[in-house]
């Protein structure tokens, strides 16, 4: 495989009348080109932050640390993200080199514009094309989405569309300029459980057919265990595990990650009670010290959770985790 992007000590914090918010800590991570990474937690816990940071589409409050380092590798050789300062600087990633796919489509098509027009205002950004051939590109991309008669509703704004319909108009969107990184936001949340098969099913298809990367957001172990190759969990800004997903749904070795998968509906035991992860997540303005996990941890190994933030430690070749348990051993 191919290295597509490596993010490496990425720190984000953002400048509030509070003070300063860190919304991502330390995260690092890479990814391959054919490779799908599922960046799973809470709400709250720092991933849609995480893959906008990619892009530097966070608010012009926030700051990067001086350790950060993202490179995406593209064909002419390595990008350094950080490097980039300005928006002409920045179109060779957003929506060149990487696309997303936000979770709300409403919300980031243009009401007053038909999908079409938007698309081929696109192309033309990031791509010589002129609007006859865009046009040709933007149709044929929606009916490789799965929209019938795509030549209609090129034509018809967002509005228009059911929840569905506006996604896979989303997808085409992001795909049309022939992204190596896609970026997808909790694409499925509010699509019903058929349509969400079909969105998944469409995004495996996309991979194999266009060898691009994607970073999958959502806080469905579920929705990841049918999709992606790999897993991060996200905690408060923080990763607490990485692996293979086989490795990481079959074997938690994250307390956090076990209260995920425990808090899952069992289709086949329906008379088994949820059992939901105690406590709230904790505000970016009071970060517990220590693991940012032990306030709500119900597998604490003595006070060094709550003084000492943990080191990333092998489970297996594969398969990692920032956990005390693993260097204090467990009380359990």
């Amino acid at each position: 495989m191919t290295r597509l992007i490596d993010v490496e000590n990425l720190t984000l914090r953002f400048s509030t009348d509070e003070g300063m918010i860190t919304a991502v800590d330390n995260v690092s991570f890479s990814l391959e080109a054919g490779e799908v990474m599922g960046l799973v937690g809470e709400s709250g816990s720092g991933k849609s932050v995480t893959a906008k940071s990619l892009m530097k589409l966070n608010a012009s409050n926030a700051s990067y640390s001086d350790e950060t380092k993202i490179t995406l590798h593209l064909d002419d050789g390595p990008v350094n993200v950080m490097d980039l300062k300005t928006s002409k600087d920045m179109k060779v990633v957003r929506g060149g080199a990487i696309s997303m796919i936000f979770q709300e489509p409403m919300a980031s098509f243009a009401p007053a514009i038909t999908i079409g027009d938007q698309m081929v205002e696109q192309l033309q950004i990031h791509t010589d094309m002129n609007s006859k051939q865009a046009r040709e590109v933007s149709i044929e991309m929606l009916d490789r989405v799965g929209i019938s008669d795509a030549a209609q509703r090129f034509k018809q704004y967002a509005f228009e569309l059911s929840g569905g319909m506006r996604q896979r108009a989303m997808i085409a969107m992001a795909l049309s300029t022939k992204p190596k990184l896609l970026i997808a936001d909790e694409p499925t949340t509010a699509l019903d459980v058929t349509i969400q098969a079909q969105v998944i099913d469409l995004m495996k298809d996309l991979v194999k057919e266009f060898g691009m990367g994607i970073i999958f957001i959502t806080h469905d172990l579920g929705v990841i265990a049918q999709t992606a190759d790999k897993v991060a969990v996200m905690y408060l800004g923080r990763l607490v595990e990485q692996g293979a997903v086989r490795d990481v749904i079959r074997n938690p070795a994250h307390p956090y990650t076990r209260g995920l998968l425990a808090a899952l509906p069992q289709l086949d035991d329906l008379e088994k009670p949820l059992v939901p992860i105690p406590g709230d997540i904790p505000s970016p303005l009071e970060r517990p010290p220590g693991c940012v996990f032990n306030t709500r941890c119900e597998e604490k190994v003595g006070d060094i959770c709550s003084a000492k933030v943990p080191d990333f430690t092998n489970v297996t070749e594969n398969h990692r985790a920032a956990c005390h348990i693993y260097t204090q051993g467990s009380d359990k």
